[in-house]
């Protein structure tokens, strides 16, 4: 498979399991499970979708591994691993709040920020029906248009997202820095889908994101889309983007923005 065809198939997979998480919402959504803390929760869709992407990724690609939120690793052959979230957002989608995705993208290497190359992704907006999309070298774009992160360098003009941890001194760690960020930019969202943070950023719909605590599946196809986007994704003190820290906007905002998030220990939970 090409770069292409392997991007063709994230963007069919998520919107499938778009469908899927869309058609089959209750009008009230229980909670099936919780995770790190009570209120990091799964609900059966979670568990539904990610069954949908699983069976799709094998009918298409059984060779290649998997990497999935809610049921982990499978091994695979190929060297490509598919890296899925089918809720991004799941708190969103138990209550109701338009801001929930499924993100599909295929790597190579292992699957971890720190040593993969993303070839492809997708990531789809349940609510809105949108579809970014994005292959590595070749651009990025939402429903078959080209999309281009903001041109704002003012940091004081900048409308910044974020996102916040479910761990109790995480949130009191994360709430520290916020002080010193908010002054500094125009605004501060917080929409609760890593994934579609970084695809905002890609539109220009956000100048800027930045979220400590992302997991693999949180990142993988949203940071393809914005870096195809023309986005800097980066950590801070010279990483690259991982789980103590993502960055992601035009190069000029995101090095201003990394210096206040340095500044702040935002990468420090104390």
């Amino acid at each position: 498979m090409t770069v292409a065809d392997l991007r063709d198939l994230a963007e069919r997979l998520a919107r499938e399991a778009g469908d899927l998480v869309r058609s089959g919402r209750p009008d009230t959504v229980e909670v099936a499970a919780t995770k790190s803390t009570a209120t990091d929760v799964v609900t059966r869709m979670d568990a539904d979708s990610e069954a949908l992407l699983r069976r799709g990724i094998a009918a298409a690609r059984p060779d290649d591994a998997i990497l999935g939120e809610e049921e982990g690793a499978s091994s695979g052959t190929s060297g490509i691993t598919w890296v899925i979230d089918p809720v991004d957002g799941t708190v969103n989608y138990l209550y109701g709040i338009a801001s929930y995705a499924v993100s599909v993208a295929a790597v190579v290497g292992p699957p971890d920020p720190l040593e993969w190359t993303v070839l492809a992704g997708a990531v789809h907006s349940v609510v809105d029906g949108r579809t970014w999309t994005a292959g590595l070298g070749a651009g990025a774009t939402v429903d078959g248009r080209p999309v281009h992160v903001s041109a704002e360098t003012d940091l004081g003009q900048c409308l910044v997202g974020t996102g916040f941890g479910y761990d109790a001194e995480r949130r009191r760690a994360q709430a520290r820095v916020l002080v010193d960020v908010l002054p500094q930019v125009r605004d501060i969202r917080r929409l609760g889908s890593a994934a579609i943070d970084l695809c905002l950023v890609a539109s220009g719909e956000l100048d800027l994101y930045y979220e400590r605590g992302l997991n693999p599946w949180d990142m993988a196809a949203g940071a393809l889309v914005a870096h195809e986007a023309g986005a800097r994704v980066t950590g801070l003190r010279g990483r690259p983007a991982d789980r103590e820290m993502t960055v992601a906007g035009p190069p000029e905002a995101v090095a201003r923005l990394v210096g206040i998030l340095e500044d702040a220990d935002a990468d420090s939970d104390s």
